[in-house]
């Protein structure tokens, strides 16, 4: 299954990049681009933000609506030029590297943030940390979304977090992205956010509490680790 689901990612990352904002919007059931924009809440309040797989492209151009000054890098030629063709579509020129996040082509202290929203495990390994703490300024921060869970209660919705359950999208928090980063050198936030429902479902679910019915707005959530890098020797 793994070996599988690593060809699919590959596919749809790579020469079938063109069809990745359908599918995350259906197994997402159309969650998924405010998933990635609940990360910019937590970016400083200005300056110049380094993502780490920009992908399609939705958050750079979200960032400099902002009025942030964003750079993009991403491994994938395929994503960068589809990320490309929407940041001129938007009317804005394209800051995109191709490039590795494990060395990344910039001097120490360029940027005042640095976001990661749904990275594989590259971004935990201890030569990608190094990188970005060697890139943020003092008393900036780094900015993962990890992980995003569907929280309705129904038929649909439940499909479609069982689906990201055994993709590996979805599964239960233990922690172990939170140590990871800690012990490469960053004080670590982990901030859980509900989001509201949208995309193909606004359903509701009725809850009973003290034998008073309510009505509650199915949504999702999202995991931000909000990381400071320790002061430098």
């Amino acid at each position: 299954m793994q070996t599988l689901l690593r060809v699919f990612f590959y596919l749809i990352y790579h020469p079938l990049a063109w069809t990745y904002d359908a599918v995350a919007w259906l197994v997402s059931l159309g969650h998924w681009r405010s998933w990635v924009h609940s990360a910019l809440s937590e970016l400083p309040p200005s300056g110049r933000i380094l993502e780490l797989g920009h992908g399609p492209g939705h958050l750079q151009v979200a960032m400099r609506m902002a009025g942030y000054a964003p750079v993009g890098i991403d491994i994938s030629a395929q994503m960068g030029r589809l990320a490309g063709r929407r940041l001129a579509n938007a009317g804005h020129t394209p800051l995109l590297v191709r490039a590795d996040g494990r060395k990344l082509p910039f001097r120490v202290d360029a940027f005042d943030g640095v976001v990661a929203t749904f990275p594989t495990e590259y971004v935990v390994q201890a030569s990608t940390l190094s990188e970005m703490r060697r890139v943020l300024c003092p008393g900036s921060r780094l900015v993962l979304l990890p992980v995003a869970w569907i929280t309705g209660g129904s038929l649909l919705e439940r499909a479609a977090a069982w689906l990201f359950r055994i993709t590996g999208e979805a599964g239960s928090w233990d922690g172990r992205f939170t140590q990871l980063v800690q012990a490469d050198g960053f004080e670590v936030q982990e901030k859980r956010v509900q989001l509201p429902a949208r995309g193909l479902l606004r359903s509701r679910s009725l809850v009973v509490r003290r034998s008073q019915r309510q009505t509650e707005q199915a949504g999702s959530e999202v995991m931000l680790l909000l990381c400071t890098p320790h002061e430098r020797d």
